[in-house]
């Protein structure tokens, strides 16, 4: 499955549950212009894949359009804007590419 962010999930803790990989897509701020500072946490409970990347020209943690994936089942990450359409992810992450 895939998603996108949205103004709603401001501060959220997104839990996923699915069995089947699931692609979280950071958009520009030009769609959503969440304010600098902003975090949205995420734990992977379910087997599938949390997937977290960058939509084009959005940069994670230095690589533009970058993405990422959660290491196993109950790992967690933490996104954060530090800029226009920059964030930093931290957890339990691969690295990001």
């Amino acid at each position: 499955t895939a998603r996108t962010l949205s103004l709603t999930d401001s501060g959220d803790f997104i839990i996923t549950t699915s069995a089947s990989a699931i692609e979280v897509t950071i958009p520009t701020n030009a769609s959503v212009a969440f304010t600098i500072g902003t975090e949205i946490d995420f734990i992977q409970k379910g087997a599938g894949e949390l997937n977290i990347t960058g939509d084009t020209g959005v940069t994670l943690n230095g690589v533009s359009g970058g993405s990422t994936s959660v290491t196993a089942q109950w790992g967690g990450a933490t996104i954060k804007k530090i800029d226009t359409n920059e964030w930093v992810i931290v957890g339990k992450i691969n690295d990001v590419a």
